[in-house]
């Protein structure tokens, strides 16, 4: 079988949409509209001059970091917000103001909510999809909004209890979604003794984490199984494995690479990169944010 990897990176770009751009940056922070709030957030890797200085002096709210992990608190210009609605395409969601830097949601996976909406309705047949660490929800929104089923797999009970709240503002409680509080490993190598079978999956590993039963997960030492199994259950006409890390020592080669041992035997193409968030207007910088692979049937 000749190579089935692009012999040159992707960089998905997310631009601005409706709900959210990233104003500016620089200074190891950026500037982002969410809504009608604009919000500050450390970056470190944003080591150029900001565009406008003064306009991070005037954002609604302000990340504070108190450790080298992305533990903080917010600071508000105004009365405290906790919680305020967004969408994307079809989907509807909660922003909400965490303690961990983020708003519950990562914008830059826009560009590949963009690429599984297309993916699925191009497929025009019935399509099961299984979301693993799914968090709050919004690719498995995506995905049941093309007219998917899907099961969502999270660890945390909170995270999976906001996905649900996220598919009733969607208008998509009544669409076959499965919500499993459960630990990923565990989930899939189920499913593998049962035979079940999907047509697609999606991956977004943290680089630790913990199951809710204390299982430990480490991004390096336990992603190569977890993905091994998660090919040994699509589909022999399944559509796509997509696969996504944000771990600093990482890289999309290496994901490519480890992409093809695990679905070794298939047709198909393997393309790999990152994801990254473009400055609104025609000569906006971007940021790399995380590093992907992704195995599709063609």
């Amino acid at each position: 079988m000749a190579s089935r990897l692009s012999p040159h990176p992707d960089v998905l770009m997310t631009r601005d949409w409706a709900d959210y751009a990233l104003l500016d940056s620089g200074h190891g922070r950026k500037l982002e509209r969410y809504g009608r709030y604009t919000v500050v957030r450390p970056e470190p890797q944003c080591v150029w001059e900001p565009r406008d200085a003064s306009a991070f002096d005037r954002a609604d709210a302000v990340f504070d970091p108190q450790d080298e992990d992305d533990d903080g608190r917010w600071r508000f210009a105004g009365k405290p917000v906790d919680a305020f609605p967004l969408g994307w395409g079809e989907t509807r969601f909660t922003a909400r103001f965490t303690p961990f830097r983020h708003l519950a949601f990562f914008p830059e996976q826009a560009a590949n909510w963009e690429w599984l909406d297309q993916r699925i309705r191009a497929r025009k047949q019935p399509t099961r999809i299984l979301n693993l660490f799914g968090y709050t929800g919004v690719a498995s929104l995506v995905c049941s909004a093309a007219g998917a089923e899907v099961t969502h797999v999270d660890a945390s009970k909170k995270s999976v209890a906001w996905a649900r709240e996220n598919a009733e503002l969607s208008g998509l409680a009544d669409r076959p979604i499965r919500w499993i509080v459960e630990d990923a490993r565990r989930y899939v190598a189920r499913e593998r003794k049962r035979g079940s079978l999907y047509d697609g999956i999606i991956l977004d590993p943290p680089k630790y984490g913990r199951g809710p039963t204390g299982e430990v997960w480490r991004l390096f030492e336990d992603l190569p199984g977890l993905l091994a199994d998660c090919a040994a259950i699509l589909e022999p006409q399944a559509d796509f494995l997509l696969l996504n890390a944000y771990a600093a020592r990482i890289s999309g080669l290496s994901l490519a690479h480890l992409m093809d041992q695990a679905t070794a035997g298939r047709e198909g193409r393997i393309d790999w990169g990152e994801l990254a968030l473009a400055e609104t207007g025609e000569n906006g910088r971007a940021i790399g944010l995380s590093f992907f692979s992704r195995w599709s049937a063609t």
